[in-house]
């Protein structure tokens, strides 16, 4: 259509999230290194149009009520710090799976926000764009400008962008639910308690995949333990991809219940999917690049 502004959403991953501990505010500190897939969804924008938003796609079934979307709630956030700001109807394209630790909503509301930006004259870095993203939820700053980086605290504390190298990564999730308020409450800090283990690893200077490889294989996500009593079949995904040939590294993203698998070449990584696929017909399982 003309006039229409189009943004990718893609999907956002945790390749390391340590917890530090729970604040006393009962928010957990966090450090996570994340990457972002080839694969997402889909957002445009029609100017001007009622606002609102129409969904679709092969997961919009479990995206829930339009109206409670996080990409109405990012474009009301900006609106109200920008009076007059110009709006219209979004159309999401819904591919990831919905409440999956790869910050399917939170990068829908992220690219809501660039499309306002450029439909307004907005810079990217706008103070505005970060203060909605922080009031939509704890992803969504961070999904901003998808670009490999540290995210720290709540997710309020981002990084500079990381110059890794391509990695060639299988996503699969099992289609069971992993709450994330469930999986946190399995962790079972409370407010005060710090969880020890050792530091994340220093990524600023590694580019080649070998560094990062054994970097990640330092690191790992306090989260995959609790997830695994609150989702049990997020095991079975992990011991699938780990028995994949060549697999380098199978880990959960986020809270779960998706899981990763690195792959030295985008060819191992095609042919451990396919074998997944027919494995496991009823999973979501997707090959794509982590940048």
């Amino acid at each position: 259509m003309p006039g229409r502004l189009v943004a990718r959403a893609p999907a956002k991953i945790n390749l390391a999230l340590h917890v530090l501990g729970r604040r006393a505010d009962g928010y957990h500190e966090l450090e996570s290194l994340v990457a972002f897939a080839g694969t997402g969804d889909t957002l445009s924008l029609t100017p001007d149009a009622p606002f609102g938003v129409d969904v679709s796609g092969p997961t919009a079934v479990d995206s829930g009520d339009p109206n409670d979307n996080l990409v109405l709630k990012a474009a009301r956030a900006l609106a109200v710090r920008r009076p007059g700001l110009r709006t219209g109807r979004f159309a999401l394209v819904k591919r990831l799976p919905a409440a999956a630790g790869i910050g399917g909503g939170s990068s829908d509301a992220a690219a809501a926000l660039r499309l306002l930006a450029r439909l307004n004259g907005m810079r990217p870095d706008d103070a505005d764009l970060y203060a909605a993203a922080r009031e939509t939820g704890a992803d969504v700053p961070v999904c901003l400008d998808p670009r490999a980086r540290i995210m720290a605290g709540i997710g309020e504390r981002l990084g500079p962008a990381l110059r890794l190298p391509r990695l060639f990564a299988v996503l699969v999730n099992p289609r069971v639910p992993a709450p994330t308020a469930a999986v946190f409450k399995a962790l079972g800090l409370k407010p005060g308690d710090a969880l020890e283990g050792a530091a994340l690893p220093d990524f600023s200077d590694r580019r080649d995949a070998d560094g990062v490889f054994a970097r990640l294989a330092a690191s790992r996500n306090d989260l995959e333990p609790p997830a695994l009593t609150v989702a049990p079949e997020i095991a079975d995904a992990l011991a699938q991809l780990r028995s994949a040939e060549a697999c380098r590294l199978a880990r959960m993203s986020g809270s779960g219940a998706t899981v990763f698998g690195l792959f030295g070449d985008c060819d191992a990584s095609a042919r451990a999917a396919a074998v997944l696929k027919r494995a496991r017909p009823g999973w979501w399982i997707k090959p794509t690049v982590l940048r």
